[in-house]
């Protein structure tokens, strides 16, 4: 090759002679020299092009042993110093992720008494959906195979009556399919129960959750004492950060851990001057665990675009890398794609917001590398890209929803609508949506446990730093100031590094949801333990503060190390002090849940009804009653399809006021044949009136008379759930009591029907 190289040097030094005249020595001398700057230059490229990452990867350490050297540190301290350091790092985090498993068990175990409970006594610990999710667990352990298992939950006819439903695809059961096929294949059956490997396994996600939080606050401060003081405020505002308390089973609980996972990774592959090793390692791990994150959790794809957002607006400003972002949404999707096929084509992640962002945002990268630069069209496709990616965006996904048949996720769309004050509704489900306190506007008393520990005005500080930081940035960019390839710390300049921005967006938009919806606090409050533990921790953010305010008397650098130190030891002993001994109080305290009347009705369910019955009720005890009996039901609290959501709207009637006949024709229609009356619905007291469950009934129903500013229910016929208790003509005719306790009346819905007085 070198001598190729040579020999074609020499034909066109004297092509040159030629083209100079005949070989005029001066002209020949000059053309010779031109070209062999052309080669060098055209070596050196080729050179930079093999080197790649290998290049990046050699020059970091000779850098290192450059300031090395100056130090006076020996290279091998150096490398024992950075080993000793990742260790200690890596064994904090793990170790927070562990103790934090370990405490949520033993708060379970305190609260539930699981382990001095029969099975039945267990089970109805689960409430709501989380006792639907259960029961598919059991149902595949009681399978013979695992395949056939799988055949019957996507062929599931024994849940609801006269609804053949694929389970798997329609309730997203993949953590159960995986927590099955891990108990069987561990050989876990003789040595622990069922129950107790679910559970575990989710608690064990909690502590990855945590762990990843940790790492990922350690990676954007460069010290683990952020990754402690994040797990600390992660446990103390426990309430507002997870819903492990409430709903074990719940999707977001087997979800969130792997979308801690790929935040941490994503912090890390944005990082400028990364190791091309460590650069691959965190793209496998963001295509991984997004994967996966997407395959748990149905309503995943809506996170994921607000992670998109970020990085488009980080893309915009030219904050990051554009082949490192463009790579993130290859990965969305390719997710998008498997997600699809596997989740037996769900139509929902076609005409998901993320799809038409993503292709949106390759189809602009597309045109702008097919311009020439500098040509009128190029700058104005410059200045107009934000609104051309989202005219885009909304135009496809208008398109994709007009061309792709779907059903679901319409009721959240009207939900948002109503919720924005846009429509105005009667519908039972709506209102009732609506009247939920995890859709509502945060209340105070959130605002104020964050303020007591701390917690939101360090956050605050740290978010306002960075934003002014990022606004420098911002404006130093449009001056057309290009970013430095690496940022030190005498620089002060936070806004400058990639993962630092895209955390300050995710948390400002997870922030922005969490204002207008409570239950979005569980998305932003973890990231806001993160973000303000890696503000108190950072001396960079620090030495940003004190350039903005030119301190002379103490020197900047050595006062930023000291802050970044200082700080989180003194929260940290703060927090130790006030709030350890309640969490201990906590671990100590035996509380006690237990349920006779509902213990009592399971077990005469099992003892006494039919095997082919069907009861009906409302939709959180039908969960209860398919998990502990096993019994078909005739609806279930699941929010995500149409048809359920009217039936349950229709099955709900047996708490308004309608006649006898009318709940009848509505019970023999989905086939029922037990009743069951709870009282707690019935003479609900609520602390909102219009929220009951009986008033939203009587708006639905157009039974409610509104006179001088005052609503009052008004129907020919008295409240069913208070009538049939009197048990007098019609409704002795239509239903016959045969079972009833304190909280629970279940009535036998007669198939020959008499009226006899």
């Amino acid at each position: 090759m070198p001598g190729r190289g040579r020999g074609w040097g020499l034909f066109l030094c004297r092509r040159s002679q030629w083209g100079c005249g005949g070989g005029s020595r001066p002209c020949q001398v000059l053309c010779c020299n031109n070209f062999k700057k052309m080669s060098s230059g055209a070596a050196d490229l080729r050179q930079r092009k093999k080197q790649n990452c290998t290049e990046s990867d050699k020059m970091a350490p000779e850098e290192r042993n450059k300031e090395n050297s100056k130090l006076g540190r020996s290279p091998k301290y150096m490398l024992i110093q950075r080993f000793a350091k990742l260790f200690f790092g890596c064994l904090a985090a793990v170790t927070s992720g562990m103790m934090y498993a370990v405490y949520l068990s033993t708060y379970h175990e305190r609260k539930f008494w699981f382990s001095s409970r029969q099975e039945l006594e267990r089970e109805i610990t689960f409430q709501g959906d989380s006792a639907i999710y259960y029961s598919f667990y059991k149902e595949l352990l009681k399978a013979p195979s695992f395949e056939r298992g799988v055949y019957e939950l996507t062929h599931n006819n024994k849940t609801i009556s006269l609804k053949t439903i694929n389970a798997v695809q329609q309730m997203t059961l993949y953590p159960e399919l995986i927590a099955s096929v891990l108990y069987q294949a561990s050989g876990s059956e003789e040595v622990i129960e069922p129950v107790y490997f679910y559970i575990g396994i989710v608690f064990g996600l909690q502590g990855i959750y945590v762990t990843a939080l940790f790492v990922t606050s350690w990676v954007m401060s460069g010290t683990w004492l952020a990754g402690m003081l994040t797990v600390a405020w992660f446990i103390i505002n426990r309430t507002d950060t997870t819903r492990i308390d409430y709903s074990i089973p719940s999707r977001e609980n087997w979800a969130l851990p792997y979308f801690a996972c790929q935040v941490a990774a994503l912090t890390g592959y944005l990082k400028k001057n990364l190791n091309c090793s460590a650069e691959k390692f965190c793209y496998l791990l963001v295509s991984a665990s997004t994967y996966t994150f997407m395959m748990m959790w149905e309503y995943s794809h809506y996170l994921l675009f607000v992670q998109a957002v970020s990085l488009f607006l980080l893309d915009s400003f030219a904050l990051a890398q554009t082949e490192k972002v463009h790579e993130v949404y290859k990965i969305y999707l390719f997710s998008l794609f498997l997600g699809y096929l596997l989740q037996f084509e769900n139509s929902a992640l076609l005409v998901s917001p993320l799809l038409s962002l993503v292709a949106a945002l390759m189809l602009c990268k597309c045109l702008q590398m097919n311009m020439k630069k500098g040509t009128f069209m190029s700058r104005l496709l410059k200045i107009m890209y934000i609104y051309l990616v989202l005219t885009i965006t909304v135009t496809l996904n208008f398109l994709l929803k007009m061309f792709v048949p779907h059903k679901e996720n319409e009721h959240l769309l009207k939900f948002i609508e109503v919720k924005l004050g846009l429509n105005t509704t009667k519908n039972f489900t709506m209102n009732w949506l609506l009247c939920q306190e995890s859709l509502q506007a945060p209340s105070q008393d959130f605002f104020l446990r964050l303020t007591q520990s701390s917690l939101l005005p360090f956050y605050i500080l740290v978010l306002i730093i960075c934003l002014f930081s990022v606004t420098q940035v911002i404006f130093r960019r449009i001056c057309g100031e290009p970013l430095k390839e690496t940022v030190k710390l005498e620089d002060g300049r936070i806004g400058e590094r990639p993962e630092i921005v895209y955390h300050v967006i995710h948390t400002i938009l997870l922030g922005c949801l969490a204002m207008c919806l409570e239950g979005m606090k569980y998305l932003w409050t973890p990231y806001v333990c993160m973000l303000a533990a890696f503000g108190v921790c950072s001396p960079e953010l620090w030495m940003t503060l004190f350039k903005w305010l030119r301190l002379k008397a103490v020197h900047p650098i050595l006062l930023a190390l000291i802050l970044s130190m200082a700080v989180p030891t003194i929260i940290g002993f703060s927090l130790w002090k006030e709030f350890f001994p309640r969490i201990m109080t906590e671990l100590s305290e035996l509380q006690e849940f237990y349920d006779p009347d509902t213990v009592e009705l399971m077990t005469w369910i099992k003892q006494q009804a039919p095997v082919a019955a069907v009861f009906a009720g409302s939709p959180q005890l039908m969960g209860v009653i398919k998990l502990c009996t096993g019994w078909m039901v005739s609806s279930l609290p699941l929010y995500n399809d149409d048809d359920l959501l009217k039936r349950n709207e229709n099955i709900y009637q047996i708490y308004s006021k309608r006649s006898a006949e009318d709940i009848y024709k509505i019970l023999t229609s989905y086939k029922a044949n037990f009743l069951i009356i709870e009282d707690s619905i019935c003479n609900e007291v609520g602390p909102v009136r219009g929220c009951r469950v009986k008033d939203l009934l009587d708006i639905a129903n157009g039974h409610v008379v509104c006179e001088e500013g005052d609503s009052y229910a008004y129907s020919k016929y008295g409240r069913f759930c208070h009538e049939i208790k009197m048990n007098y003509s019609p409704y002795v005719n239509y239903f016959t009591r045969v079972y009833w306790n304190r909280s629970y009346f279940v009535y036998r819905i007669n198939t020959v029907i008499s009226f006899q007085s």
